[in-house]
């Protein structure tokens, strides 16, 4: 009875394999197809006359080197919305667009789009610029000059969204009559294409190399987390890590495979490494959010992703889940002890932050209810110095402290975050004792917020 027992199991399992496991060599349809096709040969030849820059990188990919060529990300169905003609390809029932969207990725890379789409690049990034009344009067009104005379519709209201914002966030892409782009391309990691397709994966894998060394560099993340706002790559730099990677850098392991990237690959983490690579039994995810615990990007400091942020909006991750996932990160290079003591004083340093910030927002409700605010808060001191508080000062504190930057932390952050408040202190009691609104407001052009 054992061994018809085993003789079933043995039988069973051979079935399954030969399943899932066929034997080829028996096959007379196995057919491996190396090269080119005539049309894609065609795209190759004029491009490498009329664009020899852009043929060179993709020689040097590994796109080029799995037989992936510009006709197949760049030729769509000719009933795409981004259906277009080239010279080169005109009077043929060939159709190109020089736009590819996520979802032409998608076809080869089913898992990193998919994940992508659920992540804050993608489907909030372009929110701003797209979406918010507050944002697009700031772009086109404000910075646009629209207030000091430039005419509505006039070109320049727009250039600064054009050579500013939508480089990093992203918008909505808008075509001409013969469905090339006129607007929103190339743009960021946000974009938003004809076809539905949302996100840039180019932000990141830049074209037309598609390096993935190039991704994992701080340097790549570095294009749009700059500034006053979110020094993110300064505050990384000024660190530990980033020191190691700027002593090293250059002879670290680039180019193992994802999931295969693993300490010794490189000596510290650079952002790839702690919000997205594969890393101990973490496994690769292109969902940035998907590590992290606070949201430090807005203005309450005691936002935990999922918890207390908008629940349309599960892009932004969850919180209590991240930080065990941050915590697997650490743990490849050091210990509990030292992995706790961090997270214990980037809390603490959130909840400095907040405690300024809930002063600040009462005093700013106290102000509104009696009528002691400026309608236009970009010439009232008081609102200006609130919006330096949380959006610059108040970020610089919060992720300097998130990333190990000392002089972030302190003198780009709690530093100025007291200066700040205090100037915010000293216009509320004077409107408070006064009953009105200052005469003479600062210039807060010169303030070093």
């Amino acid at each position: 009875m054992r061994y018809l027992l085993s003789l079933l199991a043995v039988l069973v399992w051979s079935m399954a394999y030969s399943q899932y496991y066929p034997n080829l060599a028996k096959s007379t349809n196995l057919v491996i197809k190396r090269g080119y096709s005539k049309e894609a040969l065609q795209c190759i030849e004029c491009h490498s006359k009329k664009t020899p820059g852009i043929v060179q990188q993709w020689k040097e990919s590994r796109m080029a080197h799995a037989g992936v060529s510009c006709y197949d990300c760049h030729v769509v169905p000719k009933d795409s919305p981004m259906a277009s003609q080239c010279e080169g390809v005109k009077g043929t029932n060939i159709y190109t667009s020089p736009m590819v969207s996520p979802k032409t990725c998608a076809k080869c890379h089913p898992t990193e789009a998919e994940e992508f789409s659920k992540s804050s690049h993608a489907r909030l990034a372009s929110r701003p610029v797209v979406e918010l009344a507050k944002m697009k009067k700031l772009m086109e009104y404000f910075e646009g000059g629209q207030f000091a005379g430039v005419p509505k519709g006039d070109p320049r209201t727009t250039a600064t969204r054009r050579t500013g914002c939508q480089m990093c966030h992203g918008t909505k892409v808008k075509l001409g009559p013969d469905k090339k782009p006129v607007d929103g391309w190339p743009g960021g990691i946000g974009t938003r294409y004809p076809d539905g397709g949302i996100g840039n994966c180019v932000s990141c894998h830049y074209r037309h190399k598609f390096s993935i060394e190039q991704a994992r560099k701080p340097d790549t993340c570095g294009r749009c987390h700059i500034g006053p706002d979110h020094p993110d790559i300064e505050i990384y730099l000024e660190s530990a890590h980033g020191q190691l990677y700027l002593a090293h850098g250059e002879k670290w392991k680039w180019d193992s495979a994802p999931d295969a990237w693993e300490p010794g690959d490189y000596e510290a983490p650079t952002c790839a490494t702690c919000h997205m690579s594969g890393i101990g039994d973490l496994k690769t995810t292109h969902n940035v959010g998907e590590r992290l615990y606070w949201d430090l990007m807005h203005k309450n400091g005691d936002t935990i992703r999922g918890v207390n942020t908008p629940k349309d909006q599960p892009e932004r991750g969850y919180g209590p889940r991240g930080r065990k996932l941050m915590k697997k990160v650490c743990a490849n290079c050091h210990s509990s002890t030292h992995t706790e003591a961090f997270f214990k004083k980037l809390d603490d340093a959130v909840k400095l932050y907040d405690y300024y910030y809930d002063k600040a927002e009462a005093m700013l409700q106290d102000l509104k209810k009696r009528g002691l605010l400026k309608k236009d808060p970009w010439s009232d001191a008081f609102q200006e110095l609130y919006y330096y508080l949380w959006h610059h000062v108040g970020r610089r504190a919060r992720q300097g402290a998130a990333m190990d930057g000392p002089d972030y932390a302190h003198w780009h952050g709690f530093f100025q975050l007291f200066q700040v408040f205090k100037d915010m202190q000293a216009i509320y009691e004077y409107r408070i004792k006064h009953n009105k609104i200052e005469e003479l407001s600062p210039v807060m052009s010169s303030a070093p917020y």
